[in-house]
């Protein structure tokens, strides 16, 4: 992992068509701008780990209710 310090309006190039803008810092937290072309993907982190967790929590329940329907038809 890279660690780059920036002060506000400073910027960090990603390849030739990806910027990254400080464009205010304000105690624990940091604003950034992404200039990139519209073709590139861009989503916060967070919201992935969440769809993934939502995804995983509507999957469990239905594998808890085979494996108790199975274990049922084992015991008749």
């Amino acid at each position: 992992m890279l660690v780059i310090s920036r002060k506000v309006s400073e910027s960090i190039l990603i390849g030739d068509n990806i910027e990254l803008v400080v464009s205010e810092i304000s105690g624990d937290r940091v604003k950034i701008c992404i200039n990139a072309p519209k073709e590139v993907h861009i989503v916060r982190k967070e919201l992935l780990e969440t769809q993934e967790l939502n995804r995983e929590a509507s999957i469990l329940p239905k594998q808890d209710a085979l494996e108790e329907v199975k274990n049922r038809l084992k015991r008749k």
